[in-house]
């Protein structure tokens, strides 16, 4: 990979701040990174910004290895692999950050502020936006001293040139100019002594060699500030590639502070790590073909920056579920019994074969949660609504029903051989002897067996599933309670 007109080892970088959960954006921020890393023999990097100290939360750090590892994105370098560039944690850092924070100073690129709060507040425009005006930028080398020494609070602020244009070319956006006097002069160093995003970024990027930026297109109007830093070192810049929103309609964007798309929400629903890694690799990117589903060795493949949209991208929980349906589907039968145990209620009303039951829903749920709601009949069946019977489509009334299961229930108390084939030719026999047609006639039995319209298997499979007994059982309770009404 060219930077510069030197051949450089790709390195990228994700650098999540410990505040929360791991958001479907952030996931989808280190899958490019990750992406385009290992597509050219990269290096993958993580990197914990937890600078903002009043927004850090408890685990939050175990929550990004967690969902790194169940992504299957495995960095190269990190705060718990190590490597050549740490520490990674940028709290570890401090005292770099301070070493720069003082070059800047001294180089007139940066100043300290000793505004107060009521100050800054009054320079708030009728819009509540907060412009500074370089009021602490002259101020002499003994007046800041004497502040110092006074313990009066200060920050230090980036000194923006008040003319001329700030220019750089985004891989996917292009060209974007920018003139300096719409530019703010940041705070690179708060008053706690720990720097802002917009300082330690730029440092980390650089000291860590990262050779391309991926973030989100949040940062495209920042990213002037962070180049004039650049400059101000003299250090060379990344490529950047700013990615487009994630929304969750055509007018708002997914909001981690919102509580928007958490990946682990959606592990918990019952959707599989490389479905939901499968899904958010499309939103955003378009692979150029008719493929959807891949592979993470696929995807390494198949990633290309030119495919990245600059439109925002929809979640669509609709095209996810169908999406991790056809990986459920796809998985060997143990391991799907494995997880699918954990959503099924040990101890039933109504006692069934486990594997036999697993085996009907793996080809027909679309997310483990739906387990429960499928397997329902097993342990709420009485008193369902009798107006189950009546369904226009399968021509089916509950009179009907009434009149037809008494040779249901003849029939499959005398059968001898109680396996799908047999009780599903044995219906079949009901439907033409009684002149009931068979798809009315499978449509009164699974209701008379299940009280549910929505079942994991047609009628000769839930006769199977219920076992003679319960399943002549429930057909002798549908009955009487037909006939009684």
């Amino acid at each position: 990979m060219q930077k510069n007109d030197v051949m450089t080892e790709v390195r990228t970088r994700f650098a999540p701040s410990p505040t929360g959960f791991m958001h479907i954006g952030n996931l989808r921020t280190a899958l490019y990174g990750y992406l385009f890393a290992k597509k050219h023999h990269g290096k993958f990097i993580l990197r914990i910004e937890d600078t903002d100290r009043e927004r850090l939360v408890d685990d939050a750090v175990e929550v990004i290895y967690r969902t790194l590892r169940l992504a299957g994105l495995q960095h190269d370098e990190g705060p718990d692999v190590g490597g050549n560039c740490g520490p990674y944690v940028q709290s570890d850092r401090k005292d770099i950050y301070d070493r720069y924070a003082e070059e800047l100073i001294n180089r007139g690129h940066a100043y300290y502020c000793f505004c107060d709060k009521e100050r800054l507040d009054s320079l708030k425009d009728a819009d509540g936006n907060r412009r500074y005006d370089k009021h602490c930028l002259h101020m002499n080398k003994q007046e800041i001293e004497k502040k110092i020494a006074a313990n009066i609070p200060y920050v230090i602020r980036q000194n923006v040139p008040e003319t001329g244009v700030t220019s750089f070319s985004d891989l996917v956006y292009g060209c974007v100019t920018v003139e300096n006097k719409e530019l703010h002069d940041n705070v690179l160093v708060k008053s706690d002594g720990f720097p802002t995003y917009n300082f330690a970024n730029v440092v980390d990027d650089h000291l860590m060699a990262i050779t391309h930026v991926f973030r989100g297109m949040e940062y495209l109007s920042s990213t002037p500030n962070y180049n004039l830093l650049y400059e101000a070192f003299g250090w060379d810049l990344p490529l950047y590639v700013h990615l487009p929103h994630i929304m969750k309609d055509k007018q708002h964007k997914l909001s981690k502070r919102h509580g928007d798309a958490n990946f682990e929400d959606f592990l918990q629903k019952g959707f599989l790590p490389h479905a939901i890694l499968n899904y958010v690799a499309l939103l955003g990117w378009n692979p150029k073909n008719e493929v959807e589903k891949f592979t993470l060795a696929e995807l390494v493949d198949s990633f290309d920056i030119s495919g990245i949209s600059k439109a925002s991208a929809i979640f669509d929980e609709v095209k996810l579920r169908w999406l991790n349906a056809q990986y459920i589907k796809e998985l060997p039968f143990e391991q799907f019994h494995s997880l699918a145990l954990r959503y099924c209620n040990d101890t039933p009303t109504t006692p069934v074969d486990r594997e036999l039951l697993n085996r009907l829903l793996q080809t027909r749920i679309s997310a483990l949660s739906d387990i429960p709601a499928a397997a329902a009949f097993l342990d709420r069946f009485e008193q369902y609504d009798l107006s189950l019977f009546d369904c226009k489509d399968a021509k089916s009334t509950a009179a009907t029903a009434q009149s037809v299961l008494p040779s249901v229930l003849s029939l499959l108390e005398n059968i001898n051989r109680w396996d799908n084939d047999a009780i599903f030719h044995a219906l079949e026999q009901i439907a033409e002897q009684t002149g009931v047609k068979k798809k009315t006639l499978l449509w009164i039995v699974r209701i008379a067996l299940t009280g549910h319209v929505s079942t994991p298997g047609g009628a000769s499979e839930m006769c199977m599933l219920l076992g003679k007994k319960a399943a002549v059982e429930r057909l002798k309770y549908s009955l009487d309670r037909l006939n009684a009404v």
